[in-house]
């Protein structure tokens, strides 16, 4: 990925219901992928879930927040899914890291 570039973080606590909601999951990686302006994403999940996507600008976060089956996604996150969460969007300017 070539700096800047713009991480979007996605934290939440989920409910008790998982009515669906891993295959919602997985279709909204596979949806991010085709949006223009996407990089990647990382996410882990265990007491909280944390969900890292980066993007090339601010406006293909918003064209990906616009999606229709994202919105119907966040509908669902909203009314079943979720106890809270929080998005933050960063600009990333400098980066390293360190692999064997």
């Amino acid at each position: 990925m070539s700096l800047p570039y713009y991480a979007v973080i996605f934290t939440s606590t989920r409910t008790e219901v998982d009515e669906s909601y891993n295959e919602m999951a997985i279709k909204m990686v596979e949806l991010a992928k085709e949006q223009e302006g996407f990089l990647a994403v990382e996410s882990a999940r265990n007491e909280i879930g944390i969900t890292v996507s980066y993007w090339e600008s601010l406006e293909s976060i918003r064209n990906w927040k616009q999606n229709l089956d994202h919105l119907d996604a966040q509908k669902k996150g909203i009314s079943k899914w979720y106890e809270k969460y929080t998005v933050r969007i960063c600009l990333v300017e400098k980066e390293y890291s360190f692999q064997k």
